[in-house]
């Protein structure tokens, strides 16, 4: 499910699910958590961790949740929740070799990370105005603060997947490369200066993205979550046809 193993001063997270495309629940999201925060943990070490990768096996980095895994209750939520607030607050640069498709959960996964690199042939995509479900305020803020509100607002409302060149051109890639070329990359950044690299990733990160949702926004995400469109739009999943949405 999670294969872990370490070259030096990094750190690799593999998330190996070939049968759904390394779709996260919450033993999974658990497992990623539990996988960065012991490689984390040797950042102070007599033989530290300087940098962590995250990817996928197989052609899929993370085809999102896996909606046959309980996504829609609250075990699920939670364990994602943390993962991605474990992946964003370490002391330690996290990079997310995004070696193919991203999709919802996947991105959100991605946009966690510090650095993302980007196989040629990867996509992004969030689909959720799809199929009714409504993202944290985190992850809406994070994507904006990465590449801007224009090209957040695009990402979102259109659900278009973002080819790797258009990733790059907006700010959503770093790189484009492979796997290695995510490694060269934290083997660079593992050489730099620990403290200041920390002191670096914890001012980024204290930005818009941390805010809590007004009630207004939680008010709003739940309406989503529980309403008669989400459930219509798992009907029509499961019956293999176009969703139809009524506003409620």
């Amino acid at each position: 499910m999670i294969v872990t193993s370490r070259d030096g001063a990094i750190v690799t997270i593999t998330i190996d699910r070939h049968e759904t495309r390394n779709a996260l629940d919450a033993q999974v999201c658990t497992a990623i958590r539990e996988a960065v925060e012991a490689a984390a943990a040797e950042a102070d070490a007599d033989d530290p961790v300087r940098a962590i990768v995250i990817t996928g096996a197989g052609t899929a980095f993370c085809a999102g949740a896996d909606l046959s895994g309980g996504v829609y209750n609250s075990e699920f939520i939670d364990a994602h929740a943390s993962m991605l607030r474990t992946v964003e607050s370490v002391p330690v640069p996290v990079i997310a070799a995004v070696n193919g498709p991203a999709i919802g959960a996947g991105v959100q996964l991605a946009l966690a990370a510090d650095l993302r690199v980007v196989v040629p042939g990867a996509v992004f995509a969030v689909p959720v105005v799809k199929v009714g479900l409504a993202l944290d305020n985190w992850t809406i803020k994070r994507l904006a603060n990465v590449v801007g509100g224009g090209h957040a607002r695009s990402v979102l409302m259109t659900a278009r997947p973002v080819g790797a060149e258009e990733a790059a051109r907006i700010g959503l890639a770093n790189e484009i490369g492979d796997l290695d070329t995510a490694l060269e990359l934290a083997r660079e950044i593992s050489g730099f200066a620990p403290l200041t690299l920390r002191h670096i990733k914890t001012v980024i990160n204290d930005d818009a993205a941390r805010l809590l949702p007004r009630d207004e926004h939680t008010e709003l995400q739940q309406k989503a979550w529980y309403s008669e469109d989400m459930a219509e739009a798992r009907a029509a999943r499961e019956e293999k046809r176009p969703p139809v949405f009524r506003g409620r």
